[in-house]
């Protein structure tokens, strides 16, 4: 073992001994090319498989010339290599313009320059494409993740361009990473008054998304065992905080968030009833007060909104939001003009006590007893069986508490894994055979029942449920708290939610409890290692810091911004004040940092100072001299000029030059020492100015006049 680990330090030594060997041109290249690396690194999930793996594959070439000291490959290679990468991009996208084919090609390009890596202006072209590359990253993700890998990406770059910059000698790259700090550092204010005070004017502000396949989520379609595969992806569906008198938070059992309703059924897929979206809103009767709250809703690439059941009035975004205007359709579900591809703010009220739907028997609620023909025969008896135990005459109600006590009494469980169902009969399966199942497939065969016995259900999917952040007071809804439930319609009451789920599994939703998908082998030793509540309190703050993140980065829209103008002052704010703010605080900075700057302008000394004026009064007697001449260059001057015109006056001058000089490099010891013998020398100069007979001053040079 010892032998193992002396020989991998000597290996290390050995390839730190080689980097530090290198020329300065191999040692820039390289970390240039682990620059632009980290740069495209983000877009491994954005671009297709082979885009990354081609732009790896030449950086990887472009750092093994650079090690090796070979030379860069001829115009003809690279001229095949970048029709390669343009065929490619065709196939992949079709187009070679727009922004998934545009960035794949920036990709490409930034790599692929490399290879022609040969002087100043080639780097000049990296630098530019790289922070080119780097916003590009924002085109798919804004999160503070993703800002934060941006920002270590760009402190890279400009460490590498100022590193160009350096032209002399091998300075260390954290000379070069100070420099680059402090430029960050500089331009941090004025990046600040950009943010704050340049108008976000919709639809310019922001930047389009062409991407509207929707994510792994809720769907209009629900195959009888998908919503099952939801609890194994953790990621946030959305945020949620409570504007309750007291801080008191609404029951567990209120916690249902509308997503699509599902009413045509084939056997084992539901979908939505495309003639939903396009009746009339449903008269919606409510009672006691509303539940006010502020919602962050992550992108879903999707038109519905899944807000708290259930809302009257439409709900608050902010202007100019890419989502446009949203209307409620017949099933109460809220949909927008156009997909959320953005993180939304939205600020609703919800009344958990309500009734919607007709309250009489009509000929639309027939749709809502269709079954497909042959399918589930054993559930369809069963409804009989129930309907020949309580009469023809009992209720809906009556029924749907009939089939929630055969739940409860029949010994089915609520399972993650219920196994795979092929065919018409999921709901035989469930009822007779199985006697298991996730949400959908208890609520799916609920639903089949209730059919069976000519009672109107359909099914409603969601999310039921959260987990509050103790840090930021926010609840957390999850991708893991999708659920589903039935509606039945009840005479005299209209549309009524029923969740069987909580007949089979009543913790589900009284108590927030989940099913958890299995640990994998990271996640399970991490859990070794650390706490499991210590890893909840690092997830909490996390996500308490994004959401903060979304609100006030990512949300901040043009309605913010004139909140803030208002804050200031501003009665009636509008862009124009935006621009006369944004020009101030431009000016304001510019004031400060030339200021700034005239502070930090060394000053200089006394004798520096003493000997300017003697240099300037000098100048006018004809006795040329820079401000690099020294006291005894310009006393030789002097002797020159006038030792034979003025020899009194050239000696006292000689000897009060020599006398500065000796003042300043070699001064008697002692501070106060120092400054007697410049008073004493300035006012020597104060008597030859006055008693000596100078010369008369020449006159200044006049300038050649042109010849015609």
């Amino acid at each position: 073992m010892n032998a193992v680990n002396m020989s991998s330090q000597e290996s290390r030594a050995t390839l730190r001994e080689k980097l530090a060997s290198l020329p300065r041109d191999a040692r820039d290249t390289l970390f240039l090319l682990a620059v632009v690396a980290w740069v495209l690194l983000p877009q491994v999930q954005h671009t297709p498989w082979w885009t990354c793996a081609f732009a790896a594959a030449l950086l990887l070439w472009r750092a093994r010339l650079a090690f090796t000291g070979a030379p860069l490959p001829d115009r003809l290679a690279l001229a095949g290599v970048l029709a390669l990468a343009l065929a490619a991009t065709w196939a992949s996208h079709k187009t070679l313009v727009g922004r998934d084919a545009g960035v794949t090609l920036v990709v490409l390009l930034l790599a692929l320059k490399t290879l022609e890596l040969r002087a100043r202006r080639d780097a000049m072209v990296i630098f530019f494409l790289g922070f080119f590359a780097l916003l590009s990253n924002f085109f798919y993700s804004q999160s503070l993740l993703t800002a934060l890998a941006m920002v270590a990406a760009l402190m890279g770059l400009l460490t590498a361009l100022v590193n160009a910059h350096m032209t002399a000698g091998k300075p260390p790259l954290a000379q070069a990473l100070r420099t680059a700090g402090w430029l960050t550092l500089c331009g941090t204010p004025i990046m600040l008054a950009l943010f704050l005070f340049f108008p976000r004017m919709a639809p310019l502000w922001g930047v389009p998304s062409d991407d509207l396949a929707g994510r792994s989520g809720l769907s209009e379609n629900m195959r009888v065992g998908d919503v099952a595969s939801l609890a194994l992806d953790d990621g946030v569906a959305l945020r949620i905080r409570f504007d309750t008198p007291g801080n008191a938070e609404p029951p567990a059992s209120v916690l249902y968030f509308r997503g699509p309703v599902l009413s045509q059924f084939d056997g084992r897929n539901w979908q939505a009833d495309p003639l939903a979206a396009a009746m009339e809103a449903p008269q919606l009767r409510v009672s006691g007060e509303p539940i006010r709250y502020q919602m962050l809703v992550e992108p879903s690439k999707r038109r519905w909104l899944t807000l708290l059941d259930a809302v009257r009035d439409e709900p608050a975004i902010p202007a100019g939001a890419s989502v446009g205007r949203m209307r409620m359709a017949s099933n109460l579900q809220w949909i927008t003009q156009r997909p959320i591809t953005d993180v939304l703010r939205v600020d609703a009220q919800s009344y958990t006590d309500f009734q919607y739907g007709p309250l009489r028997a009509t000929q639309d609620l027939q749709r809502y007893l269709q079954l497909p023909p042959g399918s589930n025969p054993r559930t369809r008896a069963l409804g009989q069986q129930i309907q020949a135990q309580l009469g023809e005459q009992a209720s809906a109600a009556a029924l749907m508490q009939a089939g929630l006590q055969r739940l409860r009494s029949g010994g089915y469980t609520y399972t993650l894994e219920p196994g795979v169902v092929d065919g018409l009969h999921t709901a035989d399966d469930f009822w007779f055979d199985s006697k298991q199942g996730f949400c959908e497939h208890i609520a799916s065969a609920f639903a089949v029942l209730m059919r069976g016995m000519d009672v109107p259900a359909r099914i409603v999917t969601g999310y039921q449920g959260g987990d509050r952040n103790s840090v930021d007071g926010y609840w957390t809804v999850r991708n893991s708290d999708a659920h589903a439930w039935t509606e039945i319609w009840v005479a005299g009451q209209g549309w009524t939610r029923v969740d069987p789920t909580g007949a089979v599994a009543p913790s589900r939703l009284g108590q927030f409890q989940r099913l958890q998908a299995p640990r994998g082998a990271l996640a399970a030793a991490m859990a070794g290692m650390v706490d499991v509540s210590t890893l909840e309190k690092i997830r909490a703050v996390w996500e308490a810091v994004n959401s903060r993140w979304n609100q006030w980065v990512i949300n901040y829209t043009q309605s913010r911004q004139l909140n803030l103008l208002q804050s200031l002052g501003f009665e009636a704010p509008s862009w124009t004040d935006l621009l006369r703010l944004l020009s101030g605080s431009l000016g304001a900075l510019a004031l400060i940092w030339l200021v700034w700057v005239r502070l930090r302008q060394p000053s200089r000394d006394d004798w520096s100072l003493l000997l300017d004026a003697a240099r300037t009064r000098l100048q006018r007697k004809g006795i040329a001299s820079t401000p690099a001449t020294s006291a005894r260059s310009l006393g030789l001057g002097v002797q020159q000029r006038w030792s034979q015109t003025a020899p009194e006056l050239a000696k006292a001058l000689s000897g009060w030059l020599l006398d500065m000089e000796r003042l300043r490099y070699a001064p008697s010891p002692g501070a106060a020492h120092q400054a007697a013998q410049l008073r004493a020398l300035r006012q020597r100069w104060r008597d030859l100015k006055k008693q000596a007979k100078w010369p008369p001053d020449l006159p200044a040079p006049t300038p050649p006049t042109a010849t015609p």
